[in-house]
């Protein structure tokens, strides 16, 4: 059985894969999760599923935030860790504390050692 943090690593780890690839996202659902998982907990799929289908919207609130950056020149990893954020923000069945105290924590697994700092000020802010 798969916990919201495991979920969360790898709803990111499929929104990074899309990212990168632009593969088609069932395949992708597939390839990660079992059917038994999906059907489990649904709210990882809406997560990524959300990530994805408002990704334009969520870099143009990104973008804002990033003073004096932006969303393209930010790593593959750190994107899908702030859309997968922004999605779970707009599900709003989840408190923005957790939220962010799960992505600050999955930063701090895959990415540079400064990048929660960068990750943990735009989550707060969005």
């Amino acid at each position: 059985m798969m916990n919201r943090h495991e979920g969360r690593k790898k709803a990111m780890i499929l929104v990074y894969q899309y990212l990168l690839y632009e593969r088609d996202i069932e395949e992708l659902l597939r390839n990660h999760f079992t059917e038994k998982e999906l059907e489990k907990d649904s709210y990882i799929k809406e997560v990524i599923l959300t990530a994805i289908q408002e990704k334009d919207r969520y870099i143009g609130y990104l973008n804002q935030v990033l003073e004096g950056w932006s969303f393209d020149r930010l790593g593959y990893i750190e994107q899908a860790i702030l859309l997968c954020g922004c999605s779970e923000f707009d599900l709003k069945q989840i408190e923005t504390s957790i939220i962010i105290d799960e992505y600050i924590e999955l930063t701090k697994e895959f990415c540079d050692s400064d990048s929660y700092k960068l990750i943990n000020g735009v989550l707060d802010r969005v």
